[in-house]
């Protein structure tokens, strides 16, 4: 009897069942003569006898995890995976039987609930009902010809079927405590996009939920709507601390809810508010404005049944991990008067995703700490510095659905953090951008960022870098801008704000720049219709530069931008989108004639450059403002900058 499981299984899968060193050793191994001499029974079940008297043996209709062997090691061993291939190397000899060809196009979705159960056990199923009756989402990805391993990301892991058709070939992230459990979420959101005639390679589904979750009222969304309205119309300049201090309650009953992104809106507005109010330099007033219109989108699109998409997941809050390897990508310095924060980009290279470790720190008072400050204190038993731009391993790291990782206390020695060196060269494609004008086709078919899940990183890359064409300093905006070019020529650009937190980071930033980077790390964005990368750190020739932690005043000299290229569609939206933010921050129903005029002219503006559908909704908030009628002002402002900040993003 031919196994065609094992003969399914790839390098790739072997070292994700166990380890990538495991699966070397056990070639070199083979290789060198030392190999099993193997025994297959009629019912399938193998058994392989090694030189040195161990024995190996791998049943029939199970996985890897149930195989068995002699030598002392307590997990996954170098004689198990011997075992598996020497079996391949036997089976692909000329006068063995010819082994079945796996279907490309197979689904999870085809595993019944009763195989589940004989698998994984009922009370796995019984744990992944009651959030099946919550509601969750999932990304799928199909299987192709290409790549055989069919994929489900869920808010809080990722799994993956390495063998089609099989069960006991699984690998996930998440701990064994809920490695059933899932796994039976990952099949039921194959599943549920079988049922829906979800074809494509990569389709996220919603899975489950309460019966009439279409609706929007009586979870909060409604009040929360009614407060962003209250916003608008009395303006940012003129709301008061009652009205933040109501919007982060109402913030903390959504997050309660489950609804996790309109939650983390809502928190962002009250946090501008307050930064109005105490006449921080952290106030933006289109950050007011697109946060307003944010909110609306969400509940707007919560109406049309896609409410686990646009308003959160309402998974547990964190699900602990196996043993995991992440790549560090850099690191972002923020905060407030009173605090510092520092958030770490980890790529998880198993799966191909990217969590962020979130550390905050007190500013004593009177006393100053910037990002060289912070360099130093020691996150995970090494300075940040190092963890910053290192390979960390743990045994102690849990994930929320936000894909913020988490490592408990106590366990730290469960911990290593090791330099990074070319860690960033084998990344998973989907988070090493070799090709940029690719990068920005898969920007292009994701939704809105207004109406996108609020996930910790969710675009954060490592660009490969071919040349560096140009490097400006904006002084009216305190941004560095610089060109850099792909190996075939297109190009982006690396954009970067100041900040006083982290004083020197432009300073470095230029520098490294200019010392023939390797790769940039940083958060992508397609914005007037290029790609945009916000830095966290540069990859030369001499090590990885983290710009955040650079040490330094920020008293460089940075030479002027080049003149760039006229854009009059750019130039119609910014007047357009500037417009709106003014009366968002003055208040629909205290708007003097001359930003009214400014919103007619910036209509006009659009319609000359062909945005006639943008320059209609302009028109429409122009009419409402004359007839007096608060509530629809409010909803003619909201589709009106709903409209330009997705034509600016997606233009």
């Amino acid at each position: 009897m031919t196994r065609a499981d094992l003969l399914a299984l790839t390098p790739d899968a072997l070292a994700a069942l166990a380890n990538r060193g495991l699966v070397k050793r056990a070639a070199k191994d083979l290789d060198a003569g030392n190999g099993p001499e193997i025994t297959v029974s009629p019912d399938g079940g193998i058994e392989g006898a090694f030189p040195d008297g161990t024995t190996a043996s791998l049943p029939a209709g199970a996985g890897l995890e149930a195989a068995h062997c002699s030598c002392a090691a307590t997990g996954t061993c170098r004689h198990r995976i011997c075992l598996v291939l020497a079996y391949q190397r036997g089976a692909a000899e000329p006068d063995a039987p010819a082994a079945p060809e796996p279907s490309p196009d197979w689904s999870p979705g085809a595993f019944d609930d009763d195989a589940l159960a004989g698998v994984l056990g009922r009370r796995a199923l019984t744990a992944a009902r009651r959030v099946l009756r919550a509601g969750y989402s999932a990304k799928i990805r199909r299987p192709t010809a290409q790549d055989p391993v069919a994929q489900v990301e869920l808010p809080t892991c990722t799994v993956r079927f390495l063998v089609p058709g099989e069960l006991g070939y699984i690998h996930t992230d998440a701990a064994a405590a809920v490695r059933g459990e899932v796994t039976v979420l990952a099949v039921w959101a194959f599943r549920a996009a079988d049922e829906r005639g979800l074809t494509g390679e990569e389709v996220r589904v919603d899975v489950g939920g309460p019966a009439g979750a279409g609706g929007t009222g009586g979870d909060g969304l409604d009040a929360a709507l009614d407060l962003a309205d209250q916003v608008l119309l009395d303006g940012a300049a003129h709301t008061g601390p009652v009205l933040a201090t109501a919007l982060e309650r109402t913030a903390g009953d959504l997050a309660a809810a489950g609804l996790h992104w309109p939650a983390a809106a809502l928190g962002d507005l009250a946090g501008q508010l307050s930064a109005h109010h105490d006449r921080r330099a952290d106030h933006d007033p289109a950050r007011v404005a697109e946060l307003l219109a944010e909110i609306h989108a969400r509940h707007r699109a919560a109406a049309h049944g896609s409410r686990s998409q646009v308003l959160g997941t309402e998974e547990a809050a964190d699900t602990p991990l196996r043993r995991v390897r992440l790549a560090a990508l850099g690191c972002r310095v923020g905060g407030t008067p009173g605090t510092r924060t520092a958030d770490v980009y980890l790529a998880h290279t198993g799966t191909g995703i990217v969590l962020v470790l979130k550390r905050r720190w007190d500013v004593p008072d009177g006393g100053r700490l910037t990002g060289a400050d912070l360099a130093g204190r020691r996150v995970l038993g090494s300075p940040l510095r190092s963890l910053a731009a290192a390979n960390v391993v743990s045994e102690s790291a849990s994930r929320s659905a936000g894909r913020v990782v988490r490592v408990a206390a106590g366990r730290i020695a469960k911990t290593t953090v090791t330099p990074l060196g070319d860690t960033w060269e084998s990344l998973p494609a989907r988070l090493r951008v070799r090709d940029l004008a690719a990068a920005v086709r898969e920007l292009e078919a994701l939704p809105p960022r207004l109406v996108r899940p609020r996930v910790e990183a969710e675009l954060v890359r490592a660009v490969e870098i071919a040349e560096v064409r140009d490097i400006g300093y904006h002084p009216g905006a305190q941004r560095l801008e610089a060109v850099v070019a792909d190996a075939a020529g297109t190009t982006a650009v690396v954009s970067a704000d100041y900040s006083p937190h982290r004083p020197a980071a432009l300073d470095a930033l230029a520098e490294a720049l200019e010392a023939e980077p390797r790769f940039v790390s940083g958060a992508v964005r397609r914005d007037r219709g290029g790609l945009v990368i916000d830095p966290f750190a540069v990859m030369t020739a001499r090590g990885t530069v983290v710009p955040d932690l650079a040490p330094g005043e920020g008293t460089a000299a940075l030479g002027a931008p080049p003149a760039a290229a006229p854009d009059p569609l750019a130039a119609a939206l910014d007047e357009a989108l500037a417009a709106c933010a003014e009366a968002a921050h003055r208040g629909l129903l205290r708007l003097p004639p001359g930003v009214r005029d400014r919103l007619a002219r910036a209509g006009g503006t659009l319609a000359r450059a062909g945005l006639v559908t943008s320059a209609r909704a302009l028109t429409d908030l122009t009419a409402a403002l004359a007839a007096d009628d608060p509530r629809r002002m409010a909803r003619a402002w909201a589709t009106a900058h709903i409209r330009l900040v997705t034509a600016a993003e997606l233009r």
